[in-house]
């Protein structure tokens, strides 16, 4: 793993200072950075991962995102160094709009992501921390991690868009027990419900993420996995399947023109590893 000296990397190096941004090959991967608060979330490191996940989509040469955490929590959810105060923005509202969630604004960044993400979940995550996770692809997690679902038990209720999220990945009774209850999840509950794809040792979190996000990246057109992504979850909240059929025949349509088709067939045929042409800046179509 090396630290990256692209624009990337220099930008989350002078003016990001609670994420760190590296790159192991195509791999980036964005650490949350504030180990002396467990990593805990501000609307500052909100701005921040939100930037970053624009860099990785315009970046051609990344072709997944890794998330961790420094330190020995992934993070601890939001921070609470204002005390009861923390969570009320009525003083900072100039009108009676209501101010869109921090959280929120991160989640649906990753929703729209171009490039699939993998979460390493290198400890325990309450909150906000919990929730950022969720519109990941895949989540691996430490033998000592857990999650905290624990809105209710601080006056609130589940934020970052995990209303839809969560019972999507871990079903609605599930999601309805653990955050009604304001539970503290175990790992091994969280693996058993699919919250948690894989679970590892503490030492071994990041690289099995990055071998992960390797894995399902190595045969993959680039164009083909940004729509695949966004196919998927798009469609996991369409009201009839008759939407996925009009969203797959145009990405069908487009990409059957594509170079990318024209290359993975007849590398399939001449028995080659294939190289596509076709880059998610410039050949994405517009199937939605």
């Amino acid at each position: 793993m090396t630290s990256d000296t692209s624009e990337v990397g220099r930008k989350s190096r002078q003016d990001q200072p609670t994420i760190t941004v590296e790159r192991d090959g195509e791999i980036a991967i964005f650490r949350l950075n504030r180990p002396d608060r467990l990593n805990a979330f501000t609307m500052q490191m909100g701005e921040e991962l939100r930037a970053a996940f624009d860099d990785t989509d315009a970046d051609d040469s990344v072709r997944a995102v890794v998330l961790a955490g420094n330190g020995r929590a992934f993070c601890a959810g939001a921070d609470l160094e204002a005390g009861g105060s923390t969570f009320d923005a009525s003083s900072v509202v100039d009108s009676d709009e209501v101010p869109a969630d921090e959280g929120g604004k991160l989640t649906l960044r990753m929703f729209a992501s171009l490039k699939p993400i993998v979460v390493a979940v290198n400890g325990p995550s309450a909150g906000v921390g919990v929730t950022m996770t969720l519109p990941a692809d895949v989540r691996i997690a430490s033998e000592d991690a857990k999650f905290g679902f624990v809105f209710a038990a601080r006056g609130l209720v589940p934020e970052a868009a995990s209303s839809w999220f969560l019972p999507r990945l871990v079903g609605l009774p599930t999601a309805l027990q653990w955050t009604i209850g304001a539970k503290m999840v175990p790992v091994a509950e969280a693996h058993e419900r699919g919250l948690i794809q894989q679970v590892v040792p503490k030492d071994q979190v990041l690289e099995t993420a990055i071998a992960v996000a390797r894995e399902m990246t190595a045969n993959s057109a680039p164009v083909s996995a940004a729509l695949t992504r966004q196919l998927l979850w798009r469609m996991a909240g369409a009201p009839s399947p008759l939407d996925a059929h009009h969203a797959d025949s145009k990405a069908i349509f487009y990409r059957g023109q594509s170079g990318d088709v024209y290359e993975g067939v007849m590398s399939f045929l001449e028995k080659r590893p294939a190289t596509y042409p076709n880059t998610v800046s410039e050949d994405l179509p517009e199937i939605f």
